[in-house]
């Protein structure tokens, strides 16, 4: 935030909102949170390739967006007010009980533990703005900020409980137009009649807390692969076998996080601190995040895939999830570059011409050939990557338009 709340009075206590001067490290319990997505991005994966269609794919998608949703929103909330503070500790710790409930149910979310699913989802969002709006009582202006946002919570939290109640499409149908109120309030900052949209001075981030716990959560759905890769060992493949395919699989992930570091991910906290920027960063990085850690759990996904065996042609669904993943993750990846540098390398569209000429060839090869297919076409943005910026001075962010 940047603006200081007044001083209290005697006997008042301060609303527990960041003080501009204070420290912005990420916290422990922060980062104690975050385990819990461990485990959800990772039930997501495999979920997605047990009698793997289209109609999975999307129940997967569905469920990675409201997982996700929680995580962004508690972090922005960990960005406005002060993790150090008690109350805000214990929003935390709830929200902790809240996500690892909603991931226990991501099993069966489709099936019978709906309403535990949905019902978890709207109480961490709308707990969070009962707790948040006493507590910045004093503060008017912050206050109606976390109005709004609960506002918007609750009108998206009606047709998640009516999809808890019916089954198949309909249930998709109900959630997925919830999460579309959900990301539209937010990408629209929030507008309510009679309140207006949360104010531009609102809507400031911390440039080296923010960027930080992006990374960070980047880094947990790489964790996802490297699960897959430790714990999809078939016994049916020949050590021979076993052997190329988690080199495979371990190169692919080495290569997914190289291009998310490469130039964007070094230097997001300084395109944050641009003078207009932080805005910009706080109404985009969640989707271009997503995105990208939706390829990423694909791609894990497509690791379980090609661990197990199967030794004839790729099925399409198969060449789908194992190119699909790169693509969605090279996509995001092209506008995360867009947020930072306001240009797009050709080695991304590049990237993912190249995974589209080689799908219709996979598919008459094993699927550790259209996984070693992906590798290749990584590869090649990596080296693109280096040649561009080898032996050049370091470039700088682009200020805003």
């Amino acid at each position: 935030m940047q603006f200081s709340a007044p001083e209290p009075g005697p006997g008042r206590t301060r609303p527990p909102v960041r003080d501009p001067d204070s420290p912005r490290r990420v916290t422990l319990l922060e980062l104690f949170f975050d385990l819990v997505y461990v485990v959800a991005l990772a039930l997501i994966s495999r979920g997605m390739v047990d009698q793997l269609d289209w109609h999975r794919a999307g129940r997967a998608l569905i469920l990675l967006a409201a997982v996700w949703w929680t995580w962004a929103i508690t972090t922005l909330v960990t960005d406005l007010y002060d993790p150090e503070r008690t109350e805000i500790k214990l929003l935390i710790a709830s929200v902790m009980f809240g996500a690892l409930l909603m991931t226990t149910a991501i099993p069966e979310a489709f099936n019978t533990r709906g309403i535990a699913f949905a019902g978890t989802y709207v109480a961490i969002h709308l707990g969070r703005g009962l707790f948040l709006m006493p507590a910045v009582r004093r503060q008017p202006q912050t206050q109606r900020r976390a109005l709004r946002i609960f506002t918007w919570f609750v009108v998206s939290a009606i047709p998640w409980i009516i999809g808890a109640f019916v089954a198949g499409d309909a249930r998709m149908a109900c959630w997925a137009i919830a999460l579309a109120i959900d990301y539209t309030g937010f990408r629209l900052a929030y507008p309510v009649p009679g309140l207006g949209v949360v104010p531009e001075p609102q809507r400031n981030v911390t440039a080296e807390h923010l960027s930080e716990r992006y990374q960070q959560f980047f880094i947990i759905a790489l964790g996802d692969a490297i699960l897959t890769i430790g714990t999809m060992f078939n016994l049916n493949h020949t050590e021979a076998q076993n052997i190329v395919s988690f080199a495979v699989a371990f190169g692919t992930t080495l290569l997914l996080w190289r291009i998310y570091v490469h130039k964007s991910g070094q230097l997001l906290p300084a395109a944050i601190k641009i003078s207009g920027a932080p805005a910009k960063f706080l109404f985009t990085a969640p989707y271009t995040h997503l995105l990208m850690i939706a390829g990423v759990v694909t791609t894990a996904s497509g690791f379980d895939l090609v661990l197990h065996d199967h030794p004839g042609r790729t099925p399409p669904a198969w060449v789908a999830v194992i190119l699909g993943g790169p693509a969605l993750f090279l996509v995001g990846r092209s506008s995360f570059e867009y947020e930072v540098f306001s240009r797009v390398s050709p080695s991304r569209p590049g990237g993912l011409l190249a995974l589209l000429t080689i799908a219709p060839v996979v598919m008459y090869l094993p699927p550790l050939a259209a996984s070693f297919g992906a590798l290749l076409v990584l590869a090649g943005v990596a080296y693109a990557d280096h040649l561009r910026s080898h032996g050049k001075p370091p470039e700088a962010p682009a200020p805003p338009h």
